[in-house]
């Protein structure tokens, strides 16, 4: 699987339907997904790209922290994203300052 070109998609276990992995693939991305227990047909997928999923739904979950980011009083696209960027510097801050 190293030498697949397209964009990755990262799927939950949930979304591993044959409907819709096939519209995935059919719009060009590289599905990482994990067949469920039961499947008769298991497909290989990477294990490893998989398990860092898993650190980007704990980023959201940080950024929930922020009323401001999920609540989305902002009108204008561009001071959303400003506050997105101050939110992140202020994780990374703390995160640094917990080692």
């Amino acid at each position: 699987m190293d030498d697949v070109d397209g964009v990755t998609l990262v799927m939950d276990r949930a979304y591993e339907g044959d409907n819709t992995r096939a519209a995935a693939i059919g719009k060009g991305f590289v599905i990482v997904v994990p067949p469920k227990k039961n499947r008769l047909e298991p497909w290989e997928y990477d294990k490893e790209l998989y398990k860092r999923r898993n650190e980007i739904e704990r980023l959201f979950l940080r950024l929930k922290r922020f009323r401001k980011v999920f609540t989305r009083y902002d009108k204008l696209d561009s001071l959303y994203m400003g506050f997105i960027f101050f939110a992140l510097i202020i994780d990374t801050v703390i995160s640094v300052n917990r080692l």
